[in-house]
């Protein structure tokens, strides 16, 4: 699967833990056969595409993307991605109040889960 634009980009998100195949978590070299679900947590939202065609050898990108069919939600509107707060940088730790609150707006964003 070509779901990130390189091999060390691939396997540090699945290092990380951003990577699912039909839910648990995978591996750098984990294969993906027809009718696999991949999920993976990039750029602040999920993207869950589903295999149609295993690929043998690495190809381009607009092939690879013939090989899967994207499930992902739609992102949110640019109006709710400004409105959410962010941290001055530097800033120093949140207090306990704060950690609260920002638990509170993450849950509210993710919706049902994934």
């Amino acid at each position: 699967m070509r779901l990130v634009k390189s091999r060390s980009q691939a396997s540090a998100a699945c290092r990380g833990g951003h990577v699912r195949v039909n839910g648990t978590p995978a591996k750098p070299a984990q294969p993906v056969g027809r009718g696999d679900e991949v999920r993976i947590w990039q750029h602040g939202f999920h993207r869950i595409v589903e295999v149609v065609t295993p690929l043998a050898k690495r190809v381009s990108a607009p092939i690879a993307a013939t090989a899967l069919i994207d499930h992902s939600p739609p992102p949110p509107p640019k109006e709710i991605i400004a409105s959410i707060p962010r941290r001055d940088r530097g800033a120093g730790r949140p207090t306990k109040r704060e950690r609260r609150q920002l638990d509170r707006l993450k849950h509210q964003q993710e919706g049902p889960d994934l």
